[in-house]
């Protein structure tokens, strides 16, 4: 299959290829730091292609990549725990994947960027969830994380404020997250293709931003020990910032 091939119709080549150095740019951020990904990717992305489109592949791409990290992930994780968050996206992930599926793409990017801009709020505070063990907390959280990967692939922020300030051992709160985000995009790979936003453009997209957003995720581990660790997730927060900025339905007429 050639190139153009895999590029969806009512995307431009031009535009393919930032989103290309987009997923790069966001897959670095990934494999150093262990997030940002989405929180990079969607608002620029979104700007460049449909949000449907965007979320669908950013779906696909994470979901072929995480899929080898759930087996170790499930012998140290504490499965109870994880269960009952899990509930909570099962609810929150079908919600989210309604709103994206009803609303207007200019509306579903405003609310895109409202959410990145709070998400990333809720990084640079450096909030950690220190109260007690709580089903209805725990299921809110994860409803919350569900709701915001079913609309955008943005849920991490929610589960990883709330799991990094547990009192439990690093190599467990690592592996419920990654049990937790196993599950969502499972449910999200559903929600997603019974609604119709798993299209062959989707997939056959996939194939060339993927390989692209792997090369990232890899540069980005190879990085992590040889550079600062804070003045990295300094960069990230100005990229997600920038995202945001650049990403805004306002500034169409300016910036593309």
């Amino acid at each position: 299959m050639s190139l153009s091939g895999l590029i969806p119709a009512e995307v431009s080549f031009d535009a393919a290829l930032m989103i290309c150095v987009i997923a790069f740019v966001s897959g670095t951020a990934r494999g150093f730091s262990g997030f940002g990904s989405a929180l990079i990717f969607m608002p620029l992305a979104s700007s460049l292609a449909g949000p449907r489109l965007v979320a669908a592949l950013l779906l696909v791409i994470d979901f072929v990549g995480a899929a080898p990290l759930v087996p170790n992930a499930w012998k140290h994780a504490d499965r109870n725990a994880t269960a009952v968050m899990v509930a909570g996206a099962l609810v929150g992930v079908p919600c989210g994947t309604y709103f994206l599926t009803r609303l207007d793409p200019v509306t579903t990017r405003w609310i895109i960027s409202a959410f990145v801009a709070a998400l990333l709020l809720l990084l640079l505070s450096g909030w950690r969830y220190r109260g007690k063990d709580r089903v209805a907390v725990s299921i809110g959280v994860g409803g919350l994380s569900g709701f915001c990967s079913g609309l955008a692939q943005t849920g991490g922020p929610p589960i990883v404020g709330y799991w990094l300030g547990r009192p439990v051992a690093s190599a467990i709160a690592r592996a419920n997250i990654t049990l937790f985000f196993g599950a969502s995009d499972f449910f999200s790979l559903v929600s997603y293709s019974l609604t119709g936003l798993i299209t062959a453009d989707a997939i056959r997209f996939a194939l060339l931003v993927g390989p692209i957003y792997a090369i990232g995720v890899g540069l980005g581990a190879l990085l992590f020990g040889r550079a600062h660790e804070r003045l990295f997730r300094l960069i990230c927060y100005i990229l997600i910032a920038a995202a945001v900025i650049i990403g805004l339905p306002a500034l169409d007429g300016v910036l593309r």
